[in-house]
């Protein structure tokens, strides 16, 4: 499963602990992993993920998004990722928690 691949890259390589879904109990600083969509072209498959990256401070989530992004981008070495682009990033603060927050969408294309 390419979410389980992905969250294990990030914890092994990123500065703050990422999640599949929104824990109960919120680190300062974090990592939310959402996949939007998937589809296969040819056979092969590829998703649609959006990376959020919060943290106490707008500055310190713009630093997390931008580590997020490095590390993403290096996905690239792992075998079952063929291609990794990058869709979009902004700044996307939560108004419900009153955290800050970045968001980062890739396409992710994967075996």
């Amino acid at each position: 499963m390419i979410e389980i691949i992905i969250k294990q890259f990030l914890d092994g390589h990123l500065s703050a602990p990422s999640f599949l879904k929104s824990p109960e109990i919120k680190p300062d600083r974090y990592v939310l992993i959402e996949k939007t969509g998937s589809s296969k072209s040819n056979h092969l498959p590829s998703a649609t993920f959006a990376f959020q990256s919060y943290d106490e401070t707008m500055y310190e989530a713009a630093e997390l998004n931008e580590e997020l992004k490095e590390v993403i981008e290096s996905l690239i070495i792992l075998n079952e990722i063929r291609g990794v682009k990058i869709n979009s990033d902004y700044y996307y603060p939560d108004t419900t928690t009153k955290k800050e927050r970045y968001q980062a969408v890739f396409d992710i294309n994967h075996y």
